[in-house]
């Protein structure tokens, strides 16, 4: 019985597209596609408007489930955007 839940638990991570992605990882690369003011606009919390900084965003972030949430889900929107944006790419410069 033991064994399903652990077959369970690793299919639900392998499921998960954040897995293996820290936190720092995914507002490093939030910032780098939106920049602070487009993260503030997006989300509005302190750690984005005033004076932001990686190091302010994780600390807030660790601390508060709900704000992570919304970062963690627009970062899910980014890369859905981002793979849009690659597969949209080739074939618009084919028809030019």
């Amino acid at each position: 019985m033991e064994m399903m839940g652990d077959n369970c638990a690793m299919t639900a991570q392998t499921n998960n597209p954040l897995h293996g992605i820290t936190l720092e990882a995914i507002v490093v690369a939030l910032q780098a596609y939106y920049g602070w003011d487009g993260l503030a606009q997006r989300i509005a919390i302190r750690c984005f408007t005033l004076d932001p900084s990686v190091a302010s965003s994780l600390k807030f972030l660790r601390k508060t489930p709900w704000a992570r949430e919304k970062v963690e889900s627009l970062f899910l929107f980014m890369l859905r955007e981002q793979k849009r944006q690659s597969h949209s790419t080739p074939q618009n410069e084919a028809s030019n």
